[in-house]
């Protein structure tokens, strides 16, 4: 279960704003002086798959350069590190990544490296491509990095602006940077593959499973904002956490089978597994049959049988398997989908406005200094941290949060 949420400050080098006035983005430079002379940065890097003894921080990482004209150099001031990190760090899904980054497989294999880990972002657009009308120099911005680009574990990372969102005003840099990847993942499963919107949501009954997590804390806030009925497994010691988010009921599924507790509840519209595992077998009876319910799982074997089988069987084995389970349950009378995490800066809109409306809040329990990423890796990794509590930062920027 996705619980734990790092934040990093990096606060090695002051922001210097551009001297820059409202015009056209069609008139700016690609690069401007002040970045322009740079070539290296500070940043976490790895130079190959393995534990937390393949972190190594570096002054001389290689500057991000705009390649494309919609792109946008952003100076980090704080970033997220997921258990997707920590997975990605000991080669999780490398075979898919590294084809995506190179889908003419024309460069080496470890190519890749050194690799930048870090998935969310909130800093200030220190550079735009020629084609960026909607952001200038100095907008201060919030994004989810998709993991097959360089992450924000450094000074500096380059996005498309179709990633890339105004940071909420509500929120401080440490804040925002615990919300972007977490809720682009709940807002793919949930609006594009699970059909919900702020329109249809009103009294549809869903059903988070393995609620305490990051995924499921954004979610559990969503889809109350959104007038549904939120019922949410967790532990007993989550339960009042889960419930200050907005759950309206909560099953403690460490007090024994907790499909039986389920089961004497009115059925779903939809289920948001976090979970995986065992789930499957039980969870699907958990839906209204024949009203178009849907069952839709974040831990998927897609990556896994891309590294075990290779591209090509691994693709045959993934539609092969998702392809029996649709088709299994269709006939039962709801949908099976698989959920993923997808990068964009127009849900992120629509999310800064419902934060700054006060219907969803940051959750940040512990700071760790730039230099002390190896540390909050692995207390990620084991898993102490829950991310029920803000700890306001009050240097300016050398620090991060978990």
């Amino acid at each position: 279960m996705a619980s734990v949420r790092l934040l990093v400050y990096n606060g090695l080098f002051h922001l210097s704003k551009p001297s820059v006035g409202r015009h056209s983005s069609k008139s700016r430079r690609l690069f401007s002086s002040s970045s322009r002379c740079m070539t290296v940065m500070p940043a976490w890097v790895i130079d190959k798959y393995g534990s937390n003894d393949a972190l190594r921080f570096t002054k001389n990482a290689s500057f991000p350069v705009i390649n494309y004209p919609n792109e946008v150099i952003v100076k980090v001031f704080a970033a997220g590190l997921n258990p997707m990190d920590v997975s990605m760090r000991g080669g999780y899904g490398a075979a898919t990544l590294s084809r995506k980054r190179d889908p003419l497989n024309i460069k080496q294999s470890g190519s890749e490296f050194p690799l930048i880990l870090g998935r969310d972002v909130s800093g200030v657009i220190m550079e735009c491509g020629l084609d960026v009308k909607y952001f200038r120099e100095s907008d201060e911005v919030w994004a989810a990095i998709p993991p097959w680009k360089q992450g924000s574990l450094a000074e500096f990372v380059v996005l498309s602006a179709n990633e890339v969102s105004h940071k909420p005003r509500s929120l401080t840099h440490t804040e925002a940077a615990a919300i972007p990847y977490v809720a682009t993942t709940a807002w793919s499963a949930l609006v594009n593959t699970g059909g919900l919107s702020k329109d249809n949501c009103t009294k549809k009954r869903i059903l988070i499973l393995g609620g305490s997590g990051g995924v499921g804390t954004f979610a559990i806030q969503m889809l109350k904002a959104w007038g549904a009925h939120v019922t949410v497994t967790c532990t007993q010691n989550a339960e009042h956490f889960v419930r200050g988010l907005g759950a309206d009921h909560v099953v403690d599924y460490t007090a024994g089978p907790v499909e039986e507790p389920l089961t004497t509840l009115e059925k779903f519209d939809l289920i948001l597994d976090n979970v995986g595992g065992d789930t499957e077998r039980w969870a699907l009876t958990l839906l209204k049959p024949w009203s178009g319910a849907k069952y839709i799982t974040l831990i998927t074997p897609f990556l896994q049988n891309m590294d075990r089988l290779g591209i090509a069987d691994g693709m045959m084995q993934t539609a092969a398997t998702v392809a029996t389970k649709a088709l299994k349950n269709l006939a039962r009378g709801v949908h099976y989908r698989w959920g993923f995490f997808a990068p964009s800066g127009p849900a992120l809109d629509e999310i800064r406005e419902m934060v700054d409306a006060g219907q969803i809040r940051a959750v940040v329990e512990e700071t760790f200094k730039f230099s002390q990423v190896p540390q909050a890796f692995n207390k990620l990794e084991k898993g102490h941290a829950r991310g029920k509590t803000v700890v306001e930062i009050s240097k300016g920027g050398d620090d991060c949060a978990l």
